[in-house]
């Protein structure tokens, strides 16, 4: 990576957020707090997502970056410059520096691929010559130069967020907003978008932030991530941490819902029951960093003495370190059973007991 991201302590923020407030007026004069003293901070180079069910403010607060949407408290720091308190024309200066891709590509369709990225140049009055020189540029980047004279009816929807991202590059800005750019799009061609906004972040030094409904697509590219709730940031952290360690329920069911229940159904009604002298234990372990690969269970079973069935199990990996997710059921005696816990803590798993309702109820 050119920019060496994960929000080092170093980098100078790109992105300062602090205190914003936004409220809405609804029907019958009731007001809706759309954000509500949201403050973050994106650090040059990295790839930050916000991720939050409908309604969270989200989208509310990727529009306040380049004050498409205006707080009404708060203040808003784009490369170290306050956007509130700029002129409109020198607002609309420092926007070009903010390239944003949208959901449903908003392309123009009676404009060809090549006029469609040339549009925001046509607005800052570049000249032909030198507009036409840009616009091969970033196809060239995006992997559309064959489509420069095509139009929107005649792309795919990759093809379309293709264009949206190299009109978005077309004025070099140094910013990159995405506002759910992979949500109208199929699995397969999401997995190419994002590969893309990666390469380029890589390759034109950009900072990212990208917000979207789903924590896969966070899993797959951001350094860090900020979980919104009703206006609020609940949760933020670095990608890894917030998927092995969540704290906040919103959180954790949105990590159940990518990574998966660990537990199949009716799994309580199959387990033997424990021994005379035995006890069950029915246990959840999170393996993360060095541990994921390591035979752990096994050498707990040999250790203590006990009986250690896997119930479901998985081994995956986030931001490129690799964690496991196991559901165990372990029989033995209660003391060699509470060893066996202690041993996992100090190898610095993370030991969740389920209860039987719980697994019944999976």
């Amino acid at each position: 990576m050119s920019a060496s991201p994960a929000a080092s302590a170093q980098a100078e923020a790109a992105i300062r957020l602090h205190g914003l407030k936004r409220h809405f007026t609804g029907r019958g004069g009731v007001a809706t707090r759309a954000l509500d003293g949201v403050s973050l901070e994106v650090a040059a180079g990295e790839i930050f997502g916000i991720v939050g069910r409908s309604g969270a403010g989200k989208s509310t607060l990727i529009r306040c970056v380049n004050l498409l949407e205006r707080p009404d408290e708060g203040e808003v720091r784009v490369l170290g410059e306050e956007l509130m308190a700029l002129s409109d024309s020198a607002l609309r200066e420092r926007r070009r520096g903010i390239g944003m891709v949208f959901q449903h590509f908003n392309l123009l369709a009676s404009r060809s691929v090549a006029d469609n990225v040339a549009f925001p140049l046509e607005i800052a009055g570049m000249p032909a010559v030198e507009r036409g020189r840009r616009v091969d540029e970033v196809l060239a980047l995006v992997g559309l130069a064959e489509k420069a004279k095509a139009y929107p009816a005649q792309l795919s929807g990759g093809q379309k967020q293709r264009v949206g991202i190299a009109r978005a590059l077309a004025p070099r800005p140094r910013i990159l907003l995405c506002d759910e750019a992979t949500s109208a799009l199929d699995p397969e061609t999401t997995q190419e978008i994002l590969a893309l906004i990666r390469r380029l972040r890589d390759q034109l030094d950009l900072t990212v932030l990208l917000i979207t409904h789903e924590m896969a697509v966070v899993k797959e590219i951001c350094d860090r991530v900020a979980v919104m709730e009703r206006g609020q940031v609940v949760e933020e952290g670095r990608v890894f941490d917030v998927f092995t360690r969540p704290s906040h329920p919103t959180t954790r069911r949105f990590i159940a819902d990518t990574i998966g229940h660990s537990i199949p159904p009716g799994t309580v009604a199959r387990l033997p029951a424990a021994g005379a002298g035995e006890e069950r234990r029915l246990l959840q372990v999170l393996f993360a960093g060095p541990h994921s690969t390591r035979s752990v269970i096994s050498e707990a079973s040999r250790r203590f003495g006990l009986d250690l069935n896997i119930i479901s199990g998985r081994i995956d990996e986030i931001a490129g370190e690799p964690f496991g997710l196991m559901a165990l059921a372990a029989y033995g005696a209660p003391d060699r059973i509470e060893a066996a816990l202690a041993w996992f803590a100090e190898l610095g798993l993370a030991v969740t007991p389920i209860a039987n309702d719980t697994l019944e109820a999976a």
